[in-house]
């Protein structure tokens, strides 16, 4: 993989497939754009896939030579960078509860492990599905400029989305600091594989931006009086409650829509 001193130290993570470098000794520009006739290099090829042994069409320096100039995929990067950081605090956060609390309660489901699936950001905010052995949320965490670390935890809030507004419960990690969650399901028995969980979660967030499920979320109040009124007769009768076998189609419709616990 072609390299560059410079900027950002030389690291290629920081650049863009866009980025267009700079030889530092003659000045002469490599633009992804237009690729380079003299090496016959195809228009649309990233700087960092050069093959290893180009150099500067004009002065023959290595492509260790070149710097940044300008960089239109920059926030891209930055963005995907940024992603990347609160995913993995998630994820180490409640992996450490895994390990340290919650290996021997008996409702874990043990082929599960913790993992954040399909992260994006939304009104400059990332927002994804974390799934565990014991529970499967919606969160959504602060922006870059933002602390939430005065979130009262418990404390409740509607999230409105293209398919519905959602119920968002507080809360706050020592490592995440403070974000918001809705619950999808819990516990999570009725995942037989770690694969599947994350079909599910992926379609979840499909599901959240379209709005041809609006009409069943504009349910909501509907569907949590019901399954309050259902787990109450529950708590009279001592009965252990069954829960159907997770579908996408009961993701999108019954779960986040009445932003129940599962």
């Amino acid at each position: 993989m072609t390299t560059f001193e410079g900027s950002y130290l030389g690291a290629t993570d920081k650049i863009s497939p866009l980025a267009i470098m700079e030889c530092k000794i003659c000045w002469t520009p490599y633009d992804p754009a237009e690729g380079d006739d003299v090496r016959q290099i195809d228009p649309g090829t990233p700087f960092v896939a050069l093959p290893d042994d180009w150099s500067c069409p004009n002065c023959s320096a290595p492509p260790e030579q070149f710097l940044v100039r300008e960089d239109p995929g920059a926030p891209e990067v930055a963005e995907t960078a940024f992603l990347n950081e609160c995913t993995k605090a998630l994820a180490a956060d409640f992996t450490e509860i895994w390990n340290a609390k919650m290996k021997d309660v008996p409702i874990v489901n043990k082929l599960l492990h913790v993992q954040a699936v399909g992260f994006r950001m939304h009104e400059g905010r990332p927002l994804g599905v974390l799934i565990s052995p014991w529970f499967m949320n919606l969160i959504q965490l602060p922006g870059k400029d933002e602390t939430w670390d005065d979130l009262t935890p418990g404390e409740k809030e509607l999230i409105a989305f293209p398919s519905g507004a959602y119920e968002f419960i507080h809360n706050t990690r020592e490592q995440t600091g403070g974000y918001k969650a809705c619950s999808l399901f819990s516990p999570m028995g009725d995942f037989n594989t770690q694969a599947q969980a994350v079909d599910v979660g992926k379609a979840v967030m499909q599901a959240l931006f379209d709005e041809a499920n609006r009409a069943e979320t504009d349910r909501s109040a509907d569907i949590r009086s019901a399954r309050e009124a259902e787990l109450a007769a529950l708590e009279e009768t001592d009965e252990p409650q069954l829960d159907d076998t997770p579908t996408r189609r009961k993701v999108i419709t019954g779960g986040i829509a009445a932003g129940t616990d599962g």
